[in-house]
């Protein structure tokens, strides 16, 4: 469930509201416990905000090289509507300002045959522009029972534009308690854990029954720290940012191999290293769209209980896939299972190469999943531009905030210097793979050649022999 907060966040992501902070918070109003989403976007009209709660709309397109995660149109609604029962949306836009309401109690209480969404406009001065009648209906049916109070709130969005949701009346299981716990870290919100056949408490997960559960899987703060392949956005949660990570330079032993499907026109990057923070999270992290859809996929070899892969993290941007309607995993087609296969021989490849590489560097030392481990570089994002920086080795300890201005190398020192280039059009590996010279016995694919090799020499020998008797 914690997957659903994304929907949320993408839509402060997306590049038709280009928001550069996001606030994620819990609050009590009214003896309610409700989660609140506010953003510093580009907000929306009264229009725009009626597509949005209205079911299968989408009008979302890319907006300088920024590409709309969702385009179903489903989104916002299924994901509110699966943290809690009833959500209002105030929204801004620098001209007018809204308020809808999405609310299953609303329509419970007066037995609506169809989906209604009341909504009402104000101009920047606070001079109402719609019907009574809709706000009346949200004054009577949410958590705010005057104009006042609607105003008061929209009004609690910092500066000309933004959007401010809150969401209440949550989910909670057959006991009354909320799916979400609060208080164990004051700074997250976490999906509480279960008790096991023995009593003890843990978390588990349907797919993941052999897996130490990685914690982005019930907290939500690990979850926004590698929600996006490169973030544009900061995620302030309970009042503290998100430290999100730049996935694919925050490995140790990083090589790059390539992909060529026969499906596609051009070759795909998957980036290969060891999970610098964890060892036992490890497997492929497969976004679409920049956006993160299935994490730690274990593939090739990591699929058998022998440790082999162990620590390997594989990242790769599967735009050619097609997510499911709720982005939490891809359409079964036979292009994903293509993909899959695939992804699995190349992480072959690449923990066989470490492997190889590691053992001839340290040969009486620790096994190469043990070893302690540093990212190869050091990336920060500036708090100003949102850009992504590079810094020299060495640098272990940043401040809280960060600025380009603050870069030790004085090519990358401003906020208008674009940031390095990505090496986008990678046609070869980053790296030989020698140990198909060095270990021809070190691949499952070479020892299953050889046992048919020596079967068809046996077979051959038989009937040999046959013929000599006959």
């Amino acid at each position: 469930t914690i997957r659903f907060f994304a929907e949320l966040i993408d839509n402060a992501y997306d590049p038709d509201v280009n928001a550069k902070q996001i606030w994620i918070d819990k609050t009590v109003i009214n003896d309610n416990i409700c989660l609140t989403f506010t953003d510093n976007g580009n907000g929306m009209t009264s229009e725009k905000l009626h597509k949005m709660l209205s079911f299968g709309f989408s009008d979302k397109v890319s907006m300088n090289g920024r590409v709309p995660i969702g385009l179903y149109g489903n989104g916002f609604k299924s994901g509110s509507m699966r943290l809690g029962k009833d959500a209002i949306i105030f929204t801004k836009n620098g001209e007018s300002m809204s308020v809808g309401l999405l609310s299953q109690t609303y329509l419970e209480s007066t037995k609506a045959e169809h989906v209604v969404v009341p909504i009402v406009a104000f101009n920047k001065d606070h001079i109402l522009l719609d019907t009574k009648a809709s706000l009346r209906a949200i004054l009577e049916h949410s958590l705010f029972s005057t104009e006042q109070k609607l105003l008061a709130e929209l009004d609690a969005i910092i500066g000309k534009k933004g959007t401010r949701i809150i969401i209440w009346n949550l989910r909670r299981d057959n006991n009354g308690i909320t799916e979400f716990e609060f208080d164990k870290d004051k700074y997250d919100i976490r999906i509480p854990e279960d008790l096991d056949e023995t009593g003890k408490k843990g978390y588990k997960k349907q797919e993941r029954v052999d897996q130490i559960v990685p914690e982005s899987d019930y907290s939500l703060r690990a979850y926004c720290s590698i929600l996006y392949l490169k973030p544009r956005m900061q995620i302030i949660l309970r009042g503290q940012k998100v430290k999100t990570q730049l996935v694919s330079k925050s490995l140790a032993y990083i090589e790059r191999d390539v992909y060529r499907p026969k499906f596609l026109a051009k070759t795909v990057r998957i980036t290969f290293g060891f999970n610098c923070r964890n060892k036992d999270h490890y497997g492929i992290m497969m976004y679409h769209k920049n956006r993160l859809i299935k994490a730690y996929e274990r593939v090739g070899c990591q699929l058998k209980a022998n440790n082999m892969g162990a620590g390997v993290v594989g990242i790769i941007e599967c735009n050619f896939l097609k997510p499911t309607h709720n982005k939490q995993d891809f359409d079964y087609t036979n292009e994903y299972r293509l993909t899959i296969a695939a992804l699995g021989e190349k992480l072959n490849d690449y923990w066989n190469e470490m492997k190889v590489k590691k053992n001839a560097e340290c040969p009486l030392n620790l096994l190469v999943e043990d070893i302690q481990k540093q990212p190869d570089q050091t990336w920060v994002q500036c708090d100003s531009c949102l850009k992504w920086r590079k810094l020299p080795d060495g640098i272990d300890q940043l401040p809280e905030k960060w600025y380009c201005s603050m870069n030790p190398d004085p090519q990358f020192r401003n906020c208008l210097v674009p940031e390095e280039p990505e090496d986008d059009d990678l046609v070869h590996p980053t790296y030989e793979k020698t140990y198909k010279k060095n270990c021809p016995m070190s691949t499952e694919s070479t020892i299953l050649s050889k046992k048919k090799k020596l079967i068809k020499n046996l077979f051959l020998l038989v009937f040999s022999v046959a013929d000599g008797v006959s």
